[in-house]
């Protein structure tokens, strides 16, 4: 589903929610097959209804063919547990955004609708999902449970993410990783959004991800970049001012003369994730900014169906 279409419609991220709903229903009705085959929660058989539970499952289509109670006996309320982690450290809230831009046209926008529309994805499919929100600290945390409170209480937290003051917060990825493999006692699905900006030490990064493959978690990262000015350096040739967002560190560069140095470099720095991700058997997935959320959606839906 293309998302521009919905500018005139969707005014801010206060609609957080209905623009999730619209991206997953686009994509939905956009397949030929619907990709909730085999994992819609489905009843095994029914029951007789008994006085004094719940009317939520009577089965009121069969009452009318036969004039009596029953209620609808599901396999399994939950198929799946996902977490949910994103990175929000100050390079996350880069580029800043104009009034005339979508708020999901940058890193931390985009990865929260991203977020936003997985959980809408999850709660169809009546899977649990959790959150965790690091920089410099680990600044939010959420088990993984299925009901609609716990789901509303995730949009809310993703919602106050967008607005929080982010200056000069630094990333401490390795940590933080490891602290949350520590809360992941049951098998689940754990979805890293990030930039990758942030490492000089590579083996740290990818053993924080491998404690994340721990009893056997299948472990998606999102590597959300903007593309044109992160990975093709593609600014004009005026001089410009180029600051860490998270030390406050300046340089001044003509940028034309050193594109083709940097979009090279940072190829390679790509590649050199791309490869070590595959080798330890952990799906990298490269997004941009502002960018339909297809990908999102079918990786997930993949490596749903290879989670078993």
């Amino acid at each position: 589903m293309k998302i521009e279409s919905q500018k005139e419609l969707i005014s801010g991220f206060q609609h957080l929610e209905l623009l999730a709903n619209q991206v997953v229903e686009g994509f939905i009705s956009g397949m030929h097959k619907s990709p909730f085959h085999g994992f819609s929660a489905e009843f095994a058989e029914h029951k007789v209804y008994n006085k004094g539970e719940s009317t939520k499952h009577i089965d009121w289509k069969l009452y009318a063919k036969t004039d009596r109670l029953y209620t609808k006996k599901f396999e399994e309320e939950t198929n799946l547990r996902c977490h949910l982690i994103i990175d929000n450290s100050s390079s996350m809230h880069y580029p800043k955004l104009n009034s005339n831009q979508l708020f999901y046209q940058s890193k931390i926008g985009f990865s929260v609708l991203a977020s936003a529309v997985l959980m809408n994805l999850l709660k169809k499919q009546r899977d649990a999902v959790g959150l965790s929100i690091y920089s410099d600290k680990y600044e939010y945390y959420a088990p993984e449970k299925g009901s609609d409170r716990h789901h509303r209480m995730l949009l809310n937290q993703l919602e106050n993410t967008l607005t929080a003051s982010v200056s000069n917060k630094s990333t401490d990825t390795v940590t933080y990783l490891h602290q949350i493999a520590e809360k992941m006692h049951r098998r689940s699905m754990i979805v890293l959004f990030t930039d990758m900006f942030q490492y000089a030490d590579s083996d740290k990064l990818f053993n924080a991800l491998q404690h994340l493959k721990h009893d056997k978690h299948k472990v998606i990262v999102f590597h959300v970049i903007d593309e044109e000015t992160e990975l093709k350096f593609d600014f004009d040739a005026t001089p410009r001012k180029f600051i860490d967002l998270e030390t406050g560190e300046m340089i001044n560069l003509f940028a034309d003369q050193v594109k083709q140095d940097y979009f090279k470099t940072a190829q390679n720095y790509f590649k050199e994730i791309a490869l070590v991700c595959a080798q330890n058997k952990i799906k990298y997935v490269p997004v941009n900014v502002g960018a339909n959320f297809e990908k999102i959606l079918t990786t997930y839906l993949a490596e749903k169906q290879m989670f078993g």
